[in-house]
């Protein structure tokens, strides 16, 4: 197009060239994308587009005079009218063609002339720099009929390289206007198909004389920031997936329905649900190996860590596995391997080591601690040449290796145990004489050695032991001296051996063999004092004087000898008093019980029979006063029937309610009671009837 015509197409108003496009396009912009792919595959073409694919022929046969059918649309007709006008032209270009262009499109022109067949054109093989501008159209119209942007846009370029002089431009521009509406649509149905970079590039190679042009860097904006949510979505949902945060990615992935693409809508979006759902599998197994390894145990980590070492590296998870879970479980494995090899348990340990994962330093640290592991194994025999055995096998451990530190501490443990080994020694044949100053001497060459010594306690006990073999020596005499004492018996010489034993002083060797021999002797003197008052009680309680003998008892003192011989003996006592008491007191109410019943009168058996109750069930007069109330409950009723048979039936029913429950005429009372009621008070007789 040359200048001219570019100036007077930009002075054009935008108003005046977005009407003309609008019937074309529908509605200038959407606002879902589903909704906008529908309005434009909705775009209907216009007359135009309808001219026949074989107008090129129709226009190389027919005379300058053709006329045009009256039913033909005007745009059509003027299609072939200009058609007509240059069908001269149209045949030299025909044959001319022949002898220049090469043999297929020849022969399509050729065979179109001379039979009059309507062939289409073999347009891919036609050398265009020499082809007519009638196979440009033709050429164009049949690429633009597969509707798709590549061919459509292959069509604007064939017709739009003929100059502004030419007789066909006006209809090569009008046909461009079209196609470059339908460009703009099937790009929008590019974009629908996920297919953002190929529906950016066709759209714009849409020409920028048409109206369609305008639309385009609106339309591109639009497209990339709709894409550009949408990948936000996808990015942020597989963040979450990552930190093992299914719901919140499942939220995310919800958020696609909203996005105004199909192509995201449908596609990307069940994709993304299953890879949700391919990442919450993985995300439990991690979950499952994480808690086996909170469990702790050689088994359950060893478990844990081939789960985490399955998630496969295309899942969202697998970064958590490696990074976190895996790192994790190979620290514990460390960790337990240690308590193992303070347990002493170094097979255990090597095992577990050697499958420590290869993550960071983990391996470097497993390698060092098999090392460690072997050199205290060698260290636990105690002898000076396993301890240096131990540090050899600790110096394979290099300054730069992970536990560099730990190995030289444990080295000079060792050594400090080698020097303190020796130290100890020298101390054990000093005291191997056994005689006080020798002892004295170990104890302090034993004591020299450092309180921070691994063998601390083992010296310790060393010294203790030495120590107790000195004071032994010394307080022995005073034992002895106390025994001798003690042989007499009598409390004086006792008491003797008690002050003498007390000289030996808590926290000395022989202060507990003191003690014991101190707590006989007391209980000795005690038994000396204390035995009288007990036999004493004793005779008088086998006298019947029990309220003496209790007396005599109860000076015994708490907690010394013979106290709780006598406690027995004082309960056995103060039982036997309450039980003849209460027998007295039975007695005293049976006698008077059979003393009131000799009267023979109702009071006289009620008040009896009461009396004889006041017995205690615990006394052995029960038995006797239960027979006695069954008696004069008999002798009750007895003169209840009296009464009644008297016709005093109230008197009798009255003396029978004196009966108690539970004796032996209580029930025939009961019985009597109510057959007498009956008798005052009969029931009513049943009402006549009406």
């Amino acid at each position: 197009m040359d200048k001219n015509r570019q100036q007077a197409k930009a002075k054009q108003p935008a108003g005046n060239r977005l009407k003309q496009l609008r019937p074309l396009l529908g509605q200038p912009k959407l606002r879902r994308g589903g909704d906008r792919a529908a309005s434009l595959s909705r775009v209907k073409p216009t007359a135009t587009t309808t001219v026949r694919a074989h107008t090129f022929q129709a226009a190389a046969v027919a005379s300058s005079d053709a006329v045009v059918p009256q039913t033909m649309n005007p745009a059509d007709a003027a299609s072939l009218e200009i058609s007509s006008r240059w069908s001269w032209l149209g045949q030299w270009y025909v044959w001319g063609s022949l002898a220049v262009v090469g043999c297929s499109g020849a022969a399509v022109v050729a065979a179109s002339s001379l039979l009059g067949v309507p062939a289409l054109p073999n347009c891919p093989a036609i050398f265009w720099p020499l082809a007519p501008a009638s196979l440009r159209f033709e050429c164009a119209r049949l690429a633009a009929s597969k509707r798709t942007a590549k061919d459509l846009l292959e069509a604007i370029k064939l017709v739009d390289s003929l100059p502004e002089s030419h007789a066909l431009r006006q209809e090569a521009d009008r046909l461009i206007e079209q196609w470059s509406t339908q460009v703009l649509n099937q790009t929008e149905e590019i974009f629908h198909e996920g297919k953002i970079k190929e529906a950016i590039a066709a759209a714009r190679q849409i020409p920028p004389q048409t109206s369609a042009y305008e639309l385009v860097e609106e339309r591109v904006k639009e497209w990339e920031t709709i894409w550009a949510k949408a990948e936000a979505i996808q990015k942020k949902a597989e963040e979450e997936l990552r930190q093992r945060q299914y719901r919140r990615a499942f939220e995310q992935a919800v958020r696609l329905l909203n996005v105004e693409n199909k192509y995201w809508q449908t596609t990307r979006y069940d994709t993304l649900i299953k890879t949700i759902d391919l990442a919450r599998i993985d995300g439990n197994k991690l979950y499952e190996a994480e808690r086996l390894a909170d469990e702790g145990g050689s088994e359950r980590l060893l478990k844990a860590l081939k789960i985490a070492q399955g998630i496969s590296a295309k899942s969202f998870v697998y970064e958590a596995a490696q990074k976190k879970v895996i790192p994790e479980i190979g620290r514990k494995m460390l960790t337990h391997a240690q308590t193992l090899i303070n347990q002493r348990d170094v097979q255990g340990a090597l095992n577990l080591l050697s499958q420590v994962p290869n993550v960071g330093q983990l391996k470097a640290e497993a390698q060092d601690l098999s090392i460690l592991a072997n050199a205290q194994y060698q260290a636990w025999q105690g002898n000076v040449a396993d301890l240096e055995g131990a540090i050899a096998e600790a110096q394979q451990i290099q300054s730069n290796r992970p536990l560099a530190k730990q190995a030289q501490q444990w080295i000079a443990r060792w050594r400090q145990e080698i020097e303190t080994i020796g130290r100890l020694q020298q101390a054990k044949n000093i005291a191997q004489s056994g005689n006080t100053q020798d002892l004295a001497a170990a104890i302090t060459q034993a004591s020299m050695i450092s309180h921070t010594s691994p063998r601390r306690e083992e010296v310790e006990r060393q010294i203790q032991d030495w120590r107790n073999q000195l004071q032994t020596i010394e307080d022995r005499p005073i034992l002895n001296q106390a025994d001798q004492y003690a042989v007499a018996g009598d409390p004086v010489a006792l008491q003797a051996a008690i002050t003498q034993a007390q000289q030996v002083r808590q926290g000395r060797a022989l202060y507990g063999e003191a003690q014991e021999k101190i707590r006989q002797w007391r209980w000795q003197i005690q038994a000396i004092q204390n035995q009288p008052y007990l036999e004493q009680a004793r005779q008088y309680a086998s006298m019947g004087d029990l309220p003496t003998a209790i007396q005599w008892a109860a000076q015994i003192p708490r907690g010394e000898a013979y106290y709780q011989e006598a406690q027995a003996d004082l309960k056995n006592w103060r039982q036997a008093i309450q039980q003849q008491a209460i027998l007295a007191q039975s007695q005293t109410n049976l006698a008077e019980a059979n003393q009131v019943a000799r009267l023979g009168t109702v009071d006289a058996l009620t008040a009896a029979i009461a009396k004889a109750d006041q017995v205690a069930p615990s006394s052995p007069l029960r038995g006797e006063a239960d027979d006695a109330i069954d008696r004069w409950s008999w002798q009750l009723l007895q003169l209840a029937v009296d009464r009644a048979e008297a016709n005093d039936i109230r008197t009798a029913i009255a003396i029978a309610q004196k009966i108690p429950s539970g004796a032996a005429a209580t029930t025939q009372a009961q019985q009597q009671i109510k057959e007498w009621q009956q008798l005052i008070s009969p029931p009513a007789a049943p009402a006549a009837p009406f």
